[in-house]
């Protein structure tokens, strides 16, 4: 993105001027992930030059990788449901029991959260894309798998990258997990651009507890469900309907829980969005950017738990998202056609050519041509079982107002993040 000029340092802007940004970044904060915490703290900090240098940073993506034209920014948000830390050690006792997530050995590294981020160079209106994280891909690099669900691209590549390490000699157990997850960053972010057909600027990486300590640091997040949902056993959720407040252990469970939904992952799609949305209400409404304290304890939040791409400066970021004029806010999540049950594991039959189409049309691009001369753009076994093939596939039933074409995709929702409205979900 085309980088505005400032005329002051971060650290000379006047405390109404930088209060005045915070505000204003809040608006599309929700977009740029827990990026709330991310984009809102930057500017809301005094000494914002030294928030950049508090990150993990990763070079999965490089020089050598497609990248946006004309000042547009794609950006890739990663939740990993991990439960260790980045040098592979489980978290702490005190860390894993309130998340009621098992210990270090469950969860592996999946990235159970993927939302592709579109914000144009004239930041008229900014699209989040949500990818179900059991769509059936293609996957390559990855030894034994030629497809995989795509929040299996960075855990299957990871242990690969590893494997291979050790039979050259590393023993070193802190330089094995960092080589390997700088391996599943990488395979993440191309299964995603081979998938939607556009490239990947930036990302940023949250781990599941970050989700945790973003809704600690606000003091609990308010959502809304349409109906009353208990899952004990797996996530823990136990809630009844309507608009209620979340402690963070309860919000936790909110983003995680897919048993017992009507759409199951689909569902949590939609949780993770909302979510993000009253997080990004919270901060503007409820004096956080005002009160040093809380943005204090943001600011660590993010340095603790998101790894960003190498060469994203934070402070530039959001000293051009504040330029922006109330921009509109779209959620979005791409279509499934149908599902089934693939080496054991149940997974969502997506179209290649479906997906590229629905993204190119809501980042306002050109609509590419068709990517393969298969029906499902994944291979002669996924065309069988679309048409009807396989036993246990089931075709995906198009969501109300929706084009047949694009099943569970859902109406694209469009948001004011600073207008207090907490979306009821299922």
């Amino acid at each position: 993105m085309k980088q505005q000029p400032a005329a002051r340092s971060a650290a000379g802007t006047p405390r109404r001027s930088w209060r005045q940004l915070a505000t204003r970044t809040a608006k599309v904060s929700a977009a740029v992930l827990s990026a709330t915490v991310v984009t809102v703290t930057a500017y809301g900090w005094s000494t914002a030059g030294t928030f950049d240098t508090g990150f993990l940073r990763s070079h999965a993506i490089t020089g050598d990788d497609p990248h946006s034209l004309d000042g547009d920014l794609n950006l890739l948000l990663i939740g990993l449901d991990t439960r260790r830390d980045q040098n592979g050690d489980e978290l702490p006792p005190e860390v894993l029991e309130p998340l009621h997530a098992g210990d270090g050995e469950q969860g592996g590294y999946n990235a159970n959260t993927l939302i592709l981020v579109h914000i144009p160079a004239d930041l008229s209106k900014i699209v989040a894309v949500s990818i179900p994280r059991d769509d059936y891909v293609a996957v390559s690099g990855i030894p034994g798998h030629t497809h995989a669900k795509i929040k299996e691209a960075y855990g299957l590549k990871k242990a690969a990258v590893q494997d291979q390490l050790i039979a050259q000699g590393m023993t070193d157990k802190t330089e094995l997990e960092q080589a390997g997850r700088e391996a599943g960053r990488a395979s993440t972010v191309k299964a995603v651009r081979d998938l939607t057909g556009v490239p990947i600027d930036r990302f940023a990486e949250i781990t599941i507890a970050g989700f945790y300590d973003v809704a600690e640091a606000l003091g609990g997040v308010e959502v809304c469900l349409n109906h009353a949902v208990q899952d004990l056993e797996y996530s823990g959720a136990d809630f009844p309907a309507g608009k209620q407040r979340l402690d963070p252990a309860q919000a936790l469970a909110f983003v995680r829980q897919r048993h017992g939904l009507d759409n199951g992952d689909l569902d949590r799609t939609h949780r993770q969005q909302a979510f993000l949305t009253s997080v990004a209400g919270q901060l503007h409404s409820a004096g956080t950017l005002t009160d040093p304290g809380k943005l204090s304890a943001l600011m660590d939040v993010a340095h603790r738990n998101i790894v960003l791409s190498d060469g994203w400066s934070m402070t530039d970021f959001v000293r051009t998202l504040s330029t922006a004029n109330d921009p509109v806010v779209e959620f979005r999540t791409l279509p499934v056609v149908g599902y089934d049950v693939i080496n054991g594991q149940d997974v969502n039959i997506v179209d290649k050519n479906a997906i590229r189409r629905e993204v190119a049309t809501a980042f306002d691009l050109p609509v590419p041509p068709s990517v393969t001369t298969t029906t499902r753009g994944l291979g002669p076994r996924l065309d069988q079982l679309a048409e009807g093939g396989g036993s246990s596939y089931r075709p995906a039933t198009a969501a109300a107002g929706t084009a047949t074409e694009t099943p569970d995709a859902g109406k694209p929702v469009r948001t004011d993040l600073t207008g207090g409205v907490v979306p009821c979900v299922n």
